[in-house]
């Protein structure tokens, strides 16, 4: 009697997305194009036409273009006060 062969386990690459979804609208339809000779980039939503452009470094990646983009439209927003309780 021979012993049973174990199956082989195969674990799928993880990859990063070419969509995103955008902070003003909630699609996923941002995508991100960068120019590396110009060290340009811009992320653009195709449903909201949200539109922004970016100085970005050698060694960024559109993940990081699409922090940017959050950040810098999250930053822009106004939080509304806190409302204060009878109790206070």
């Amino acid at each position: 009697m021979g012993r049973r062969r174990k199956k082989s386990v195969h674990i799928p690459k993880k990859r990063l997305p070419t969509f995103f979804s955008c902070p003003v609208c909630g699609k996923e339809t941002v995508s991100v194009e960068i120019n590396r000779e110009g060290s340009q980039a811009s992320a653009q939503c195709s449903s909201c036409t949200l539109r922004e452009d970016f100085q970005i470094k050698q060694a960024q990646d559109p993940v990081d273009v699409y922090c940017m983009l959050t950040d810098r439209i999250y930053s822009t927003l106004k939080r509304a006060p806190i409302a204060k309780t009878k109790d206070e």
